[in-house]
């Protein structure tokens, strides 16, 4: 091939493969498309030197109801009298069919935020110090989100849709072959740090609030979705 040629060769190759790469990108826009928003490449790196910010124990006390201003998170541990559940096969699982969630809980050993990291990217973390299901108290579950259109890596997407969740839609927390049923109440945007607003009528009841950073992807607020467990 003389040199010519090659040089003919060579911008051929390069004219095919630019048509290659930009008919790959239309037809799979949807999936790759975050790597050109800048804002979602800069979360990857904020979110690599700073994993899952914001969330550290000394501001989760806000977080857990009844008791939170005694400084008492973890409630009574008193259990409720009547308890419906029903069984399951599932051990240590979150679903939320509305949005189509079913991933593992974890039941985090420390509140130290790289342990908090690791337990994250493998499901949602039930933080230490809630009640179990069923028991007089507040359950506080944390989940990552992600901006649209960020891949599904680990677990960093959990929460994304959180937001869609509304009075009356279940949240099910399947422990020990059992199922237990929680009503959403509210969906509240806050600050962080910020105690969720409660209701006087979750007082002797058994709880659970899921949070998670808000906008997805983003550490400017929390979200925090509150549900009761079913009669």
């Amino acid at each position: 091939m003389n040199k010519l040629n090659k040089e003919q060769f060579i911008k051929t190759a390069k004219l095919v493969a630019l048509i290659y790469v930009a008919a790959f990108l239309v037809m799979n826009w949807s999936d790759v498309s975050w790597i050109f928003n800048y804002r979602a490449v800069y979360g990857i790196v904020d979110d690599f030197f700073n994993p899952y910010p914001g969330i550290e124990a000394s501001s989760m006390g806000a977080y857990f109801y009844p008791n939170h201003s005694r400084g008492v998170p973890s409630g009574s541990g008193e259990t409720l009298k009547e308890v419906k559940t029903s069984y399951t096969d599932k051990q240590n699982t979150l679903e939320i069919p509305k949005i189509s969630i079913s991933v593992p809980i974890i039941f985090s050993s420390s509140t130290e935020n790289t342990l908090l990291k690791k337990d994250l990217d493998m499901g949602v973390v039930y933080y230490p110090g809630s009640v179990y299901p069923g028991q007089v108290g507040q359950i506080v579950i944390l989940g990552h989100s992600a901006p649209p259109g960020w891949p599904n890596i680990k677990h960093d997407w959990v929460f994304t849709k959180l937001s869609q969740l509304g009075p009356g839609d279940e949240i099910l927390i399947d422990l020990n072959n059992k199922q237990y049923k929680y009503i959403v109440r509210q969906t509240t945007i806050i600050k962080k740090g910020a105690d969720v607003p409660t209701d006087a009528s979750f007082s002797g009841k058994n709880t659970l609030t899921l949070i998670s950073c808000w906008p997805p992807g983003k550490n400017y607020q929390r979200i925090a979705v509150q549900a009761e467990l079913a009669d």
